[in-house]
């Protein structure tokens, strides 16, 4: 659960500037120091950096959601690979633009399950920012997205995963041995008037609920009406 915790003040915004990089190599060589060099850190601050650089609208924020996915990645790397210890079940929601459904399906299964599950998110063509509807719709719930944004599909959240469950990105997700693959065929949000973009809510509420009844008590798995409707395996590794 430590990739949650602050990794360190926000630093200013990214200009081409090495300085920034190094600052936020410094903090993540210390955070992961006894699973990686410093410079396999530097490799992914970087390549994080560019990745998120490439998209348009990020803003002056680059630098904290820099940190943030580099932190992400070199965790779930570690867990992936039995360099540090994987205490839950882990569930990664991919779409296309990260900006939508996954988001939304992401923090109703962090409100359900609380720590007892991990959930990431990821896009395989990852818009600029979360959509305005996802945020209307969480705030409806009293939730909101917890300083998440959308983020490339990287090869390490997917390798940590037990359960990822796809929506709309079609065969973008790389298939890895020992996972479940799931596949929820629910609208797009995009240019949805309010109430139906809430009923494509309340299917995703159904699932995810079901989902976390099947992760928190595993005995009631075979019970639960999302085994076959809402909640298929499409394939698994």
């Amino acid at each position: 659960m430590d990739e949650q915790a602050p990794v360190g003040p926000p630093t200013p915004p990214l200009r081409d500037s090495r300085a920034v990089l190094e600052r936020i190599t410094i903090r993540l060589s210390a955070r992961h120091s006894r699973a990686y060099s410093r410079e396999t850190v530097s490799r992914y601050v970087d390549e994080c950096a560019e990745l998120l650089s490439a998209r348009a609208r990020v803003g002056k924020h680059l630098p904290v959601l820099v940190e943030r996915f580099a932190d992400q990645r070199l965790g779930a790397l570690a867990r992936g690979m039995g360099l540090s210890p994987k205490p839950v079940p882990e569930v990664l929601f991919v779409c296309t633009e990260n900006a939508g459904r996954s988001q939304l399906a992401a923090a109703l299964l962090r409100h359900e399950a609380g720590g007892a599950v991990r959930v990431l998110s990821a896009g395989s063509e990852p818009g600029a920012d979360i959509a305005p509807v996802v945020r209307q719709l969480l705030a409806e719930d009293g939730l909101d997205v917890d300083g998440e944004f959308p983020k490339p599909l990287t090869p390490e959240v997917v390798t940590t995963a037990d359960i990822v469950v796809t929506l709309g990105c079609g065969d973008a997700c790389p298939i890895r041995a020992g996972r479940r693959y799931l596949d929820w065929d629910l609208p797009d949000l995009s240019g949805l008037d309010i109430e139906s973009a809430r009923a494509v809510r309340d299917g995703l509420r159904v699932r995810v609920d079901h989902l976390a009844q099947e992760l928190l008590d595993p005995g009631s798995s075979d019970q639960g009406p999302g085994r076959g409707s809402g909640s298929a395996s499409i394939r698994s590794a």
